[in-house]
């Protein structure tokens, strides 16, 4: 058993305000559904398919307060042609106003911790590299990296959060026995830049990347943005997957996301 690994995850569940434990009973999918529907809308997961889950060793993780799961962490082990054996992590979600308070990353730290259990030294997961909040989360907080990205991933989703946007997708690389957390400086060469008001910024015209590092800039609250200006949501998914696409091309990976909503690659 990973002692040091759970010890972390649990001293950080406390910091949080919350409690760690499996999500293996029957009534626990009625609780993970709850936290599905305040986070994405009117969907669910169904009971046979957490049961499986547990059934086969990939065990849900919950936080609780008290007797109420505030959130969850759901994922399963998986073969991949490139990584070999790897753990993939599918959801991860909290109750509004239990959010940005640390029960996010508890949630992964027992996630790495049951991985390091099973003898998995690597999670990958997707996230939307237009929102500068999960990309610090998972490139700063929990020190992992992106090293692949794919546009149209899920294609159309019809959920609160997805609807009517393109569902590009970067790929999560977390080492669990080498993560850097951190914050990366903001120097590069600057392939995609910011320009006018911070709350309504427009995306500058993408360059080529001549050298690393480079950086991509980001709204730093692109949901608001595209909310108000739909428009402009578009040309910044269309710029963003532009300047991913060149910098990747060019044989560069994200290594990291500074304090100002930017992109490192290296």
């Amino acid at each position: 058993m990973s002692t040091e690994a759970w010890n972390l995850a649990h001293a950080a569940a406390a910091e949080a305000g919350v409690t760690l434990r499996p999500l293996d009973r029957l009534e626990d999918t009625e609780a993970i559904n709850h936290v599905i529907v305040q986070t994405w809308g009117d969907q669910d997961i169904d009971r046979e398919v957490v049961v499986a889950l547990v059934t086969s060793g990939n065990v849900p993780w919950g936080a609780c307060a008290g007797d109420e799961i505030v959130g969850f962490v759901l994922g399963w082990a998986g073969i991949d042609p490139e990584d070999g054996l790897h753990a993939h992590s599918h959801m991860l979600a909290t109750v509004p106003g239990r959010r940005h308070k640390g029960i996010g990353y508890a949630l992964k730290l027992a996630q790495r911790a049951q991985a390091l259990d099973q003898g998995i030294r690597l999670v990958r997961w997707t996230f939307d590299p237009l929102v500068a909040r999960n990309a610090w989360f998972n490139l700063v907080k929990l020190g992992a990296t992106a090293d692949r990205f794919h546009e149209r991933f899920y294609g159309d989703m019809s959920d609160a959060i997805n609807v009517g946007d393109r569902t590009d997708r970067l790929v999560i690389r977390w080492d669990l026995e080498t993560m850097t957390p951190g914050v990366r400086p903001a120097d590069g060469f600057e392939v995609l830049g910011r320009e006018g008001d911070p709350e309504r910024c427009e995306p500058t015209a993408v360059r080529d990347p001549v050298g690393a590092p480079a950086l991509i800039r980001l709204p730093r609250e692109y949901h608001d943005l595209r909310q108000a200006d739909p428009a402009l949501g578009r040309a910044w998914r269309d710029a963003v997957s532009q300047a991913i696409r060149a910098c990747f091309q060019a044989g560069m990976r994200v290594s990291g996301f500074t304090a100002d909503a930017s992109y490192v690659l290296s």
